[in-house]
């Protein structure tokens, strides 16, 4: 369980204010993947890291009963002149998994082949996201943050991406920030709506739907 009280965060950019977050009280439950869903700009990014505890809030406070994960498109904890390796053994370390199975599970998935031995500056951002994807779903959380992480590489990556996330939520909770309806209707169970820094849930996936393409117009 994730829940926000009173949460607060306004951003002012030249004058203008964006509200991602304006009191909001809400509770992401255990066991449910829900789509975060907003018009672009809206503060989708931002709250997942409020979440993951790598943003602060204006006011307010979250708490949660397990474990969260970063947000898992996110690549910038990266240390750049360390390898993929290097990276994600020092992360297995700091989360007391085993080292050499992390590893290997990243190599496997991640397919960044000899660039997995070389420093992360080099890699493109796709290679640094599959690279962030990998270490994330190698490691057991009880909540995954997902931000558009399976637009990244090929169909057949995707795919993969997909079956492993799937796997993961056999055990495990999710919030994932998506702009693909498709990929929602997959794997997600609930819906939740952020516009103008006020969160909707939505059980009725398909509603959820419907009610983030009306912000759209």
């Amino acid at each position: 369980m994730i829940e926000l009280i009173d949460l607060w965060k306004t951003y002012r950019l030249r004058g203008r204010e964006t509200h991602v977050a304006r009191g909001l009280n809400a509770r992401f439950e255990t066991g449910r993947s829900v789509a975060l869903l907003g018009r672009n700009g809206a503060g989708k990014s931002s709250l997942l890291r409020m979440i993951a505890g790598t943003m602060d809030p204006d006011h307010g406070q979250i708490v949660s009963d397990g474990s969260i994960s970063w947000p898992v498109g996110f690549s910038g904890s990266f240390h750049g002149d360390m390898t993929g390796a290097q990276n994600t053994t020092f992360i297995a370390r700091v989360y007391g998994v085993d080292t050499a199975e992390l590893r290997e599970i990243v190599a496997d998935f991640a397919e960044l082949g000899q660039h997995f031995h070389q420093p992360v500056r080099t890699y493109s951002s796709g290679m640094k996201s599959r690279l962030a994807f990998g270490v994330s779903m190698g490691i057991k959380f009880d909540t995954y943050l997902v931000d558009e992480v399976t637009a990244v590489g090929d169909a057949s990556f995707r795919r993969k991406s997909e079956e492993l996330f799937q796997a993961r939520m056999r055990d495990s909770s999710a919030v994932v920030v998506t702009h693909s309806m498709d990929l929602v209707n997959r794997i997600c169970d609930q819906v939740a709506v952020l516009e103008q820094g006020h969160l909707t849930f939505y059980d009725n996936v398909e509603e959820g739907l419907e009610a983030h393409k009306a912000n759209l117009l």
